[in-house]
């Protein structure tokens, strides 16, 4: 992906002398202005029950609204990830999982308003014992701002993981391991 994120002036000393360079980060020559285009940490979990049943979210915004994601969003500042996917969880689905535990992460590019956000991915399960995810999906209370509706998908197979209209390819990549890691 090119990136798109330029400044025509340097921030600091307001000269046009900001180039991006070595693919991380911008550098004003006239005044030695140091912005680095760090990566941003993301969290989503892949919420289950024992029948193989997975809750994604049809995305109410762009970038890929329409499509499908599992439940999650960017960490806060001084946030671990732990916490992030839980406050994630209760924001978007009323929800807060039990029993959270980290299975991968993942690159992904993701473009917001016309800015490409390099991400690292956490991804985190939660089992939903003792309940068909089909009879929770009318207990949620999806975050309108986010979430246009819910759906549960079968996920046992690498076919059913293609049949899914993903929103971004690090969730294939951690359903995928799921599946791996549930057949040990």
């Amino acid at each position: 992906m090119i990136n798109n994120n330029e400044f025509n002036f340097c921030p600091n000393c307001g000269t046009d002398k900001i180039k991006y360079v070595d693919n991380k980060k911008w550098f004003c020559s006239e005044c030695g202005f140091d912005l680095y285009n760090n990566v941003a940490c993301a969290v989503g979990v892949i919420f289950y029950d024992n029948f193989g049943n997975v809750l994604f979210e049809k995305r109410a915004k762009n970038p890929r609204k329409g499509y499908l994601a599992l439940p999650g969003g960017f960490c806060d500042r001084d946030e671990t990830a732990e916490n992030a996917i839980i406050r994630e969880c209760l924001e978007e689905t009323g929800v807060k999982p039990n029993n959270v535990d980290y299975l991968c992460s993942f690159p992904n590019d993701y473009e917001y308003k016309d800015i490409h956000y390099k991400t690292c991915d956490l991804f985190f399960t939660a089992e939903l014992e003792n309940k068909n995810m089909e009879d929770l999906i009318y207990e949620l209370k999806g975050q309108e701002s986010e979430v246009e509706s819910f759906c549960v998908c079968k996920v046992n197979s690498a076919s059913d993981i293609e049949n899914i209209p993903l929103a971004f390819p690090s969730a294939k990549k951690a359903l995928t391991e799921w599946i791996k890691v549930r057949s040990l």
